[in-house]
């Protein structure tokens, strides 16, 4: 039969729960009436078979859907069967994903992450992420959130926090979406953070302190753990979070090294370090304990009061224009180009993997430069000690 409204109103179920009756004009479409009650349910379907199997679509009420509408969605349907796609499982891939919320799904991603991110990096993204930042996506389905949404949250966090906030949350929801997408749980949708609203992060610094600036740095530090990490900073020009939980398990002092493993390291590779006499010093004055941290007093952490310790310092200092701790390892590469050290020498101090080892160049050059890297730390500790003394350069000999 020819479904129209003439036929249509003269089906029933004859003493049937449920039937299906089909145009004969469409194939497949058709028209499902099924008990319920003292009803009978009256609804649209298109079927079509797929890998072999009968799949069949619900369309939509005859209530809510006129004949005209459903023919024409049929229609759509069993075109798309008829070049080879299963409408069926690509509406079922719809509801998965509509199902998938972001909440929990951030939920998946930080268990998944906190095996790979260093302890601090995965405290910040479970900060921005779980937090007030981005709790209006929180409810939506992974696949709803859309550029707009991620705009709007992201406005939200610059009006009530800051630009520099608000770029750093909105890295890490990038970097959350960009997971989905690896684990399929996004389908074929694209990240929603891609082209979104992107607020002006901090400006990048080239503050470079004098030599003057580091002088006075250095003898305002007091022989406290902060101090001693400051004076370390200067001479080894490390970051302060991996100078500030050195451990005595990563020394060899009788060497004059330190070996920073890859899991402290904020790049995730080993370093060795040359440990100058004036370092050597600093931390031999430090009293070993019962932790295998040097500085601070939280087990397992290292120096951790930096924020107020950083005030002091700078209350003593009094005329040294603002600064901040990492603009001494700015300051120690440029002190140390100034002095003649190559570059690939300051590299591998800094233990930066770029420059020279950036790309094939990295794969296939595995030298460490240890003399160069020992000529270069000497000589930047015995500039720091003519600085500081006031007298003459004569660069010290390494301990054998």
């Amino acid at each position: 039969m020819r479904l129209d409204q003439r036929t249509i109103a003269g089906l029933d179920l004859a003493g049937k729960r449920d039937a299906i009756f089909f145009d004969e004009d469409l194939i497949g479409f058709g028209l499902r009436l099924r008990a319920s009650g003292d009803r009978v349910r009256k609804s649209w379907v298109a079927q079509y078979r797929s890998k072999g199997r009968t799949r069949r679509v619900l369309i939509g009420s005859v209530d809510k859907v006129a004949l005209a509408e459903a023919r024409k969605a049929a229609r759509t349907i069993l075109a798309k069967a008829e070049l080879g796609d299963d409408p069926q499982d690509a509406k079922a891939q719809v509801r998965r994903e509509n199902a998938r919320s972001v909440r929990p799904a951030i939920d998946a991603y930080l268990e998944a992450r906190c095996r790979e991110l260093r302890p601090g990096s995965f405290r910040i993204a479970k900060l921005y992420l779980t937090g007030r930042y981005f709790r209006s996506l929180h409810p939506l389905a992974v696949s709803a959130v859309t550029r707009a949404d991620v705009a709007a949250a992201v406005r939200a966090i610059v009006n009530k926090h800051s630009a520099t906030t608000a770029a750093a949350a909105r890295r890490q929801i990038s970097a959350f979406f960009g997971w989905t997408i690896a684990e399929g749980l996004l389908g074929n949708g694209a990240n929603p953070v891609d082209g979104s609203f992107c607020p002006d992060g901090p400006a990048a610094r080239d503050r470079v302190l004098s030599d003057d600036e580091l002088v006075a740095v250095w003898r305002a530090c007091s022989d406290e753990d902060f101090g001693k990490i400051v004076r370390l900073l200067i001479l080894l020009g490390g970051r302060r979070q991996e100078v500030g939980g050195m451990r005595w398990s990563e020394l060899n002092l009788d060497a004059g090294i330190w070996v920073l493993p890859a899991e402290r390291a904020k790049n995730g590779r080993a370093h060795t370090v040359a440990l100058p006499p004036m370092a050597l010093n600093i931390i031999r004055s430090t009293p070993a304990s019962a932790r295998d941290q040097l500085f601070g007093d939280r087990a397992g952490v290292g120096f951790s009061n930096w924020t107020k310790c950083k005030h002091r310092l700078d209350q003593r200092l009094g005329a040294v224009k603002p600064w901040k701790l990492h603009d001494i390892r700015r300051s120690v590469a440029t002190g140390m180009a100034d002095a003649g050290v190559a570059p690939h020498a300051i590299e591998q101090i800094l233990n930066h993997q770029s420059g020279h080892k950036r790309g094939p160049a990295g794969i296939y050059n595995r030298s460490s430069y240890e003399r160069e890297v020992r000529a270069a730390l000497a000589l930047w500790a015995d500039h720091i000690r003519a600085l500081v003394e006031g007298s003459e350069r004569k660069v010290l000999a390494f301990p054998a």
